[in-house]
C-alpha cells in the first residue's frame, strides 16, 4: 500500500511512501525489544546525556523540520518553529529531572527494608496524530525512552516525513539503533503488534473512536494503555472579567493551528452582562487574523488538514444553523487553492447543536450566554469531554474555586489551556485515560515494583 501526501495549502501532491509489510514491522519490533534489553541497563544519567544531545539536534534542524510541518499538515511556519523548540525544551526538562523522579522511594512496613523501584516495561507502541507532528510524538516518546523503554512510532499517514525526521534526530543524537523507530503500518498490523508478546504498552493521541478501538485491543491483551483523546474545552468568562483581555485570548485560544487542537478553546460561555461586548470583540479579533500560505512569516491561520476535515466542519456548522445558530463572521470555505475555512463566530447556540455537543476541529467559535456562575459551571460540565478548561475573572480565588468544580484534566485561570512539561496533562470522561508530562507521565510506562527485605537471623 502506498501513502500519498498532499500539501493542504495547495492541494498538490508532496510525495509517496510505502507501507511496511507485517513481517517488516514484526522484525523492527523484535529488534526494538533486543535494543530494550541493552538500553534498560544504562543508568538514567547516561540516558539523560543523550536527551541533551537530542535537544541540540532538534534545534539544529529547526528550519527544515518546521518547513516540513507546514508542508505536510499546514501549520503556519511561526507555530511550527515554536513546536520544535518546545520539543527541545521537553528533552532538556526530562534530562534534568528523570534521575530524581525514577529514583527508588523508601517505604515503611514490617521488614528490615522496603523500597519502591520504577523500572521500564519494554517496547511501547505509540499511535500519534498529525496536528502536532513533533510535539505529540515526543510528548510521549521522551519520558517513555528516558525511563528505559524503547518505542515504535506509528504516525499519522499524512506526516511521514515528520515521523522519519524524528527517528533521524534520535539516531543523529547518538541513541542506539532501534531505541526509537518509526513504522508505516496499516490497522491490521497495528492490531497484531498490540497483541504480540513484544509490545508491553500502548499510547494513543487521537479521536475518541480510535482510542476506544485501541483500548479494546490493549485490554484484550492485558497491556497498559494511555489515551489522550478529543476535547471540547470550555472558555468561561465570568461577570467580573477583563472583557478586552478575555476576547483577545479567546481568539488566540480558538485559532491555534487553525483550531485543529484537542485543547483549543471550543465553547465560549460568557456571563450575560459581558456577552455582547465580548462577542463584538471576538468577532473583530477573528476578522483581523491573517490567513495565508503556511510558509509565509505573516500567516496566522493556515488551511485545514484535508478536504474531509473541511467538509466535516462545514456540515457541523450547517446543521447548527438549521437548528437556529447565527453566523456573525466567517462560516464558509475560502475561495483559494487548498483547504481553507474562514475564522467563524456563531451565537444563538444551544447545547444540543453540533458546534457545541461535538468536538469541532477547526476555526468555529460558538458563544453561549450564562445567566450566572452556577449556570456557567453547568454548561461547562455539560459535555462528553473533559480535557481542558479555562476561566477568566479578576478574582483569582473565585477563579480557583470555579476550576475545582470543572470536570477536566487540566484547568487554567486567566490563561488559555496549554500543555507544559512541568504539569500533568490528560483528560477525564471521553477525553482519555492516564497522564502525560511531569513526573506522572514519566511513571505511566514503568513497573512500580515493591522491594521487601526481611532479616530472620
Amino acid at each position: 500500500m502506498t501513502i500519498e501526501t498532499i500539501n493542504p495549502a495547495t492541494g498538490e501532491r508532496l510525495g509517496s511512501y510505502e507501507t511496511m509489510t507485517a513481517e517488516e514491522v514484526a522484525g523492527i519490533a523484535q529488534r526494538s525489544h533486543e535494543a530494550f534489553l541493552r538500553w534498560s541497563e544504562r543508568t538514567v544519567e547516561e540516558r539523560a546525556a543523550l536527551f541533551r544531545r537530542l535537544a541540540g539536534r532538534l534545534r539544529g534542524e529547526l528550519e527544515p523540520n518546521a518547513r516540513w510541518i507546514a508542508l505536510e499538515m499546514g501549520k503556519p511556519i511561526v507555530e511550527a518553529r515554536a513546536e520544535i523548540e518546545k520539543c527541545a525544551w521537553l528533552a532538556e526538562f526530562y534530562a534534568e529531572h528523570a534521575a530524581e523522579w525514577l529514583a527508588d522511594e523508601e517505604a515503611h512496613a514490617d521488614g528490615r527494608r522496603h523500597a519502591v523501584a520504577f523500572q521500564p516495561l519494554g517496547v511501547v507502541l505509540s499511535v500519534m496524530p498529525w496536528n502536532f507532528p513533533f510535539w505529540q510524538a515526543l510528548r510521549f516518546g521522551v519520558p517513555a525512552v528516558i525511563a528505559g523503554n524503547t518505542t515504535l512510532l506509528k504516525h499519522a499517514r499524512n506526516v511521514p516525513h515528520c515521523a522519519l525526521a524524528i527517528e533521524a534526530a534520535f539516531r543523529e543524537a547518538g541513541f542506539p539503533e532501534n531505541v526509537f523507530r518509526a513504522i508505516f503500518a496499516d490497522h491490521a498490523t497495528v492490531g497484531r503488534l498490540i497483541a504480540s508478546d513484544v509490545v508491553r504498552g500502548v499510547s494513543l493521541t487521537g479521536s475518541t473512536e480510535a482510542g476506544a478501538r485501541v483500548a479494546q485491543a490493549a485490554g484484550g491483551a492485558l497491556k497498559k494503555v494511555v489515551l489522550e483523546l478529543g476535547g471540547s474545552d470550555p472558555f468561561v468568562v465570568l461577570d467580573d472579567a477583563d472583557v478586552e483581555l478575555a476576547a483577545r485570548q479567546a481568539a488566540k485560544g480558538r485559532m491555534v493551528n487553525a483550531g485543529q487542537s484537542c485543547i483549543a478553546a471550543k465553547r465560549f460561555i460568557v456571563a450575560a452582562p459581558l456577552a455582547e461586548a465580548f462577542t463584538e470583540r471576538l468577532v473583530a479579533g477573528m476578522r483581523a487574523l491573517v490567513i495565508g500560505d503556511p510558509l509565509d512569516e505573516a500567516t496566522q491561520v493556515g488551511p485545514l488538514v484535508d478536504e474531509g476535515a473541511l467538509a466535516h466542519l462545514a456540515a457541523q456548522l450547517e446543521a447548527s444553523v438549521r437548528l437556529g445558530a447565527r453566523v456573525l463572521t466567517g462560516g464558509r470555505r475560502i475561495e483559494r487553492p487548498g483547504f481553507y475555512f474562514a475564522p467563524t463566530v456563531v451565537d444563538r447556540v444551544t447545547p444540543e447543536m453540533p458546534v457545541v455537543r461535538e468536538e469541532v476541529f477547526g476555526p468555529v467559535a460558538p458563544v453561549l450566554v450564562a445567566r450566572d456562575e452556577e449556570e456557567a459551571i453547568r454548561l461547562a460540565n455539560d459535555s462528553l469531554f473533559g480535557l481542558g478548561a479555562s476561566v477568566w475573572t479578576r478574582d483569582l480565588a473565585r477563579g480557583e474555586r470555579f476550576v475545582r468544580r470543572i470536570e477536566a484534566g487540566t484547568t487554567f485561570v486567566n490563561s488559555v489551556v496549554r500543555s507544559d512539561p512541568r504539569m500533568p496533562f490528560g483528560g477525564v470522561k471521553l477525553s482519555g485515560i492516564g497522564r502525560e508530562l511531569s513526573r506522572y507521565g514519566l511513571r505511566e510506562f514503568v513497573n512500580v515494583k515493591g522491594i521487601n527485605v526481611y532479616d530472620h537471623t
